[in-house]
């Protein structure tokens, strides 16, 4: 008889898909547009302007990639609750229009 049980370890992976790696390429992507703009501004002597620029831009960016994806992911699972074939994802000049 065992005094302590012990608990099979097993290795996770965190996929892209999860919280962890949509904080992770949130902060990536912030960080380098973030330098792009600091480079900008450096090439052009306008020191914040370009850095607010692109770090708006990439936000909004991050956050339309977020809604999309999560508007596919709820689609997907609203059809496998209905018991249908998900609807293809749009294509991008289907999401511009």
């Amino acid at each position: 008889m065992k005094i302590f049980p012990v608990k099979k370890l097993t290795q996770t992976r965190l996929a892209p898909g999860d919280s962890l790696g949509h904080g992770m390429d949130a902060a990536l992507v912030l960080a380098l547009f973030l330098l792009i703009g600091f480079g900008l501004d450096r090439l052009f002597g306008t020191m914040p302007v370009f850095m607010i620029v692109m770090s708006v831009l990439g936000a909004v960016g991050i956050f339309a990639k977020f809604k999309y994806n999560y508007e596919a992911k709820m689609d997907e699972h609203e059809a496998k609750r209905l018991g249908r074939t998900a609807p293809p994802a749009p294509t991008n000049s289907e999401r511009a229009a």
